[in-house]
């Protein structure tokens, strides 16, 4: 079996056929496509006339194996007259090829199928030659043999963002999970990602925090469960505040202005406002108790990543913007007009600064209080620009709710106003929908409200999902689906003895199942939280995944081959339809992880791996590997760890932890 998948050893390899030296986007040194696209181009530019840069981008893959390898939509040439009669003409003209069967038109489309053999022959060793690295570095291109990463550009991913003493909500999980794999994508596409985590770590609410914590926190349950003790704490004194308020209104009911004046002004309310404002004058008392909580809660936090495959580069927050930047912000935005005082507030009116549609549509926006506290718009505003000084980024990538597709829209646009258009226009919002229909451990109370705390950061209310009692984490959905799937793992004893570590493995099927209910759909999409449905081993599933990846480990196992005997396989023998079709689906890889590139969704990869994973699941009686003469062993397996590499580089792609037992 050739080993050389450089572009030089294929370049010689089909040196004998019309090859094109490189398109924009043509890596056939990783993609073998790229290869079967550059050779059609080239003969059907001699057929049509048509520009080699017109036809190579027209040349699209398929969803289905019916439709061919590749596909051409004859009026996506350009060419003035009938389709039905241009595709005639042109076909009548085909001269052959080594590796391309004769098209058949199919009214205005002309499929294209490869010819297995030199398939089989680019394919596999190249899969088997870059191993994790194939389908990855696209974007790189590659120009400089010698120095890959030349030219690389720099991509800041903010995502997850959760609210310091407060649980990681479902909102936050899934901003985590679509980050995570964000994040993942760019950098198999040679980007310099850096990931920040940009905490809701700062405001009037840390002062109420400290009251309660006085009143009701406990030290040991800080240090063993700080995010959720934190919580209860907030919980509580924040119901003693209510309930200050609430006999405020009833003094003044009943005509006792002065003694429900003094209620709020020695109230808990204004004690908290004092002390927040003790924080921001840098009070070392204050702030050491302030860094305990963050720091703890990000130590916490720092475990449920772990579980995720998630590491985050910097951890930022909005404590960490000054006033005087907030500030500095606020005057120019009054300097050039784009901002006014009303009723001693500053806000921003795109009304009057926007003419037509998208003025009306992005409507007013607060930047200061009156009592001068800089809101969130202005915050951001300042993060962003320093940011900018700090990467000196190519392009940001904001993974927000799309709750907040408004407040993005103006943050976005005052940026551009503000005289930064080339800022803004390296930013990106990727927004996601709701999470549905979830129930607690026992399944005896269930999510009913949807509803956001009245303080949380704007930008960061994300879906916060909350029963009648209390607020479920998802530390609590990750413990729900680890131990249901290690209750289902039990059924089986047999296969369960085998399992080196059943607990371990249980909780990576049960986050495999969160995750990939998570991204099987379009992110924009709501999705109802089913856990029978998401925990089955059967349908399009994770758990269906993580078993179609053990299954190819076992068989790797149970052949017991060396790389030395896959790697002298005949791959001629490879003629089944079922390894035919196999061998195809693999082929598509690169151009899967190339076009997701472009729809930034993580289900055009999901729905590639479970269109290969069916393929697998029905070739196994076909295609036996232990028992069958050697050499027709050898070239199997060699097909099989073609589609492992590929099944495990996509999981990791998309976050997940691929097991080889259980």
């Amino acid at each position: 079996m050739a080993s050389d998948a450089s572009f030089d050893g294929l370049a010689k390899k089909f040196e004998h056929l019309p090859l094109l030296d490189r398109y924009p986007s043509c890596f056939p040194d990783i993609n073998p496509v790229d290869i079967y696209r550059s050779h059609i181009t080239s003969i059907l530019h001699d057929i049509t006339g048509v520009d080699h840069s017109i036809i190579y981008p027209a040349l699209q893959w398929t969803a289905t194996l019916d439709k061919g390898d590749l596909m051409l939509a004859i009026p996506a040439l350009r060419v003035k007259g009938k389709p039905d009669a241009l595709g005639k003409e042109w076909l009548d003209k085909w001269p052959g090829s080594p590796l391309v069967e004769k098209p058949v038109q199919s009214g205005p489309f002309i499929p294209f199928f490869f010819k297995p053999g030199p398939l089989a022959n680019t394919v596999i060793p190249m899969a088997l030659s870059h191993r994790s690295d194939f389908g990855s570095n696209q974007a790189v291109g590659l120009k400089d043999q010698n120095d890959a990463s030349k030219g690389r550009k720099r991509m800041i991913v903010e995502f997850s963002s959760p609210n310091i003493a407060k649980p990681f909500h479902a909102g936050h999980l899934r901003s985590t999970i679509i980050g995570g794999f964000i994040s993942n994508l760019y950098k198999s596409a040679g980007w310099d990602v850096v990931t920040i985590n940009y905490l809701g770590d700062w405001g009037k609410q840390y002062g109420v925090l400290a009251l309660g914590f006085e009143k009701y926190g406990n030290e040991a349950d800080l240090e063993r469960d700080p995010i959720n003790h934190l919580f209860h704490v907030y919980v509580k004194i924040s119901r003693d505040v209510a309930d200050q308020k609430d006999e405020a209104d009833k003094l003044k009911a009943a005509g006792k202005e002065d003694e429900a004046k003094k209620l709020m002004d020695e109230g808990l309310d204004e004690q908290a406002r004092k002390y927040f404002k003790k924080m921001t004058e840098g009070d070392e008392q204050a702030l050491a108790l302030w860094r305990r909580f963050r720091d703890f809660s990000i130590k916490r936090y720092k475990e449920t990543y772990a579980r995720l495959n998630i590491h985050f580069d910097e951890y930022s927050g909005e404590s960490k913007v000054s006033e005087d930047d907030m500030q500095d912000a606020a005057n120019k935005m009054k300097e050039m007009g784009l901002a006014e005082e009303h009723d001693g507030a500053l806000l921003i009116d795109f009304v009057k600064n926007l003419s037509g549609k998208e003025g009306k549509q992005l409507g007013k926006a607060i930047l200061r209080k009156k009592d001068g506290t800089a809101l969130y718009l202005t915050r951001d505003i300042s993060e962003l620009l320093n940011r900018e000084k700090r990467y000196n980024f190519d392009h940001m990538i904001y993974v927000i709710a799309s709750e907040q597709d408004l407040h993005v829209k103006q943050f976005f646009k005052v940026v551009d106003m503000m005289g930064h258009k080339d800022i803004a226009a390296k930013c990106q919002h990727i927004n996601f929908g709701l999470v549905l229909g979830m129930s607690t451990r026992k399944g005896t109370v269930k999510f009913l409200d949807v509803r956001y705390p009245t303080r949380m950061r704007p930008q960061k209310r994300q879906c916060v999902v909350i029963s009648r009692h209390r607020l479920i984490p998802p530390q609590d959905i990750l413990r729900d689906v680890g131990d249901h799937m290690h209750e289902t793992m039990k059924k089986n004893d047999d296969k369960y003895k085998q399992v080196g570590n059943p607990v371990k493995t249980a909780d990576i099927l049960g986050i495999s199942s969160v995750m990939v209910q998570d991204m099987l759909g379009k992110r924009i999409n709501n999705y109802t939280f089913d856990l029978q449905r998401m925990t089955s081993f059967e349908g399009d599933t994770g758990p269906y995944l993580q078993y179609a990846h053990a299954r190819l480990c076992s068989i790797t196992r149970k052949a017991g081959l060396s790389e030395a005997d896959i790697a002298s396989a005949d791959l001629s023998l490879l003629t089944e339809p079922m390894a035919i079709n196999l061998l195809r689906v693999v082929s598509q890889w690169p151009d899967v992880v190339s076009n997701t590139l472009r729809t930034l969704e993580p289900t055009t990869i999901l729905t590639y791996l479970f269109k290969m994973t069916h393929v697998l699941s029905t070739s196994y009686g076909h295609l036996r590997i232990v028992g069958s003469e050697v050499e027709v062993m050898k070239a199997r397996m060699a097909l099989y760890d073609s589609a492992r590499i590929v099944l495990r580089n996509a999981m990791v792609l998309l976050g997940l932890s691929p097991l080889d037992r259980m």
